[in-house]
């Protein structure tokens, strides 16, 4: 297959992109799989339709792209430890991970990217939504980037409001660890070890306070922040179909899994690929 054999079509002004006409399963090529690592780069989110990828060929798939980690608190899949099952069910009223992220920003080193695939959806609902953290940081005043420069977020695992839309996963499928809490220090401003660009490194999700300061005195200053980094000029939005790929970076882009579709069943499979230190 030739580069030129697949289309990119953005989803928004600002960040997302789906990749058509391509398959995913077998053996890509190198040149190919270069093409597909700058397209990511470029949009942020990448997003494939249509791919037949049971776990064996995902799993191959997201090897090509970085090395696959075990999420800490829940159990991958049956033979693929690095595979987490993403469900929601009919009963159930949270859905895993439901408020804007980026993920697991609590471990020393956080993911670099991570992929999920549909394998069951609900009727309607159960879009997820992206946000570009170079545009959210780049549209700060300079007063605020002079600020924001050099200063330290303390991310936590155990912040209330996330610790609630993993409840579930955690009763039926967790890891004797998963009573563990995880703690980290980021820059609040991390600069991309790939593109060199600026992205601001704080979620409401994971973040709790600036380093030296208290969650109170921190307060206005991450409130702002959370509110101004998935301002609506800044997202794009997802619909899923079964066999639907998305490829996030999380460098750069936070995501939240709208939680719109109780009462119906919606069942994905995730795969983390190990990042660095962020700097």
């Amino acid at each position: 297959m030739a580069a030129s054999a697949f289309e990119v079509r953005p989803l928004s002004g600002s960040i997302g992109a789906e990749v058509l006409g391509i398959v995913l399963a077998g053996d890509l090529g190198h040149n190919i799989v270069a093409d597909i690592r700058q397209t990511w780069l470029k949009h942020g989110v990448i997003f494939f339709r249509d791919q037949d990828l049971p776990p064996p060929e995902f799993f191959a798939f997201a090897k090509r792209f970085g090395a696959p980690v075990e999420y800490p608190f829940i159990k991958g899949i049956d033979g693929f430890p690095e595979i987490i099952p993403v469900i929601k069910l009919e009963h159930e009223k949270k859905n895993f991970g439901g408020i804007w992220h980026s993920d697991t920003t609590y471990l020393d080193e956080p993911p670099m990217a991570t992929m999920l695939i549909a394998r069951e959806v609900p009727p309607y609902g159960g879009d997820t939504l992206f946000a570009n953290m170079y545009l959210a940081y780049d549209t700060l005043s300079e007063g605020m980037k002079r600020m924001l420069d050099g200063m330290i977020a303390i991310n936590h695992s155990a912040k209330a409001d996330v610790t609630r839309t993993r409840e579930d996963r955690v009763r039926d499928a967790a890891k004797a660890e998963a009573k563990k809490e995880y703690m980290s220090e980021h820059p609040v401003v991390r600069t991309h070890p790939e593109t060199g660009r600026k992205a601001l490194y704080v979620n409401i999700g994971h973040t709790v306070r600036f380093k030296d300061m208290t969650e109170e005195e921190s307060a206005p200053i991450l409130n702002f922040l959370f509110q101004h980094q998935t301002r609506p000029e800044f997202t794009c939005r997802f619909n899923w179909r079964v066999g639907s790929l998305a490829f996030w970076d999380n460098r750069c882009v936070l995501h939240n899994p709208v939680n719109d579709y109780h009462g119906y069943r919606r069942v994905m499979h995730r795969v983390t690929l190990a990042g660095d230190r962020p700097r």
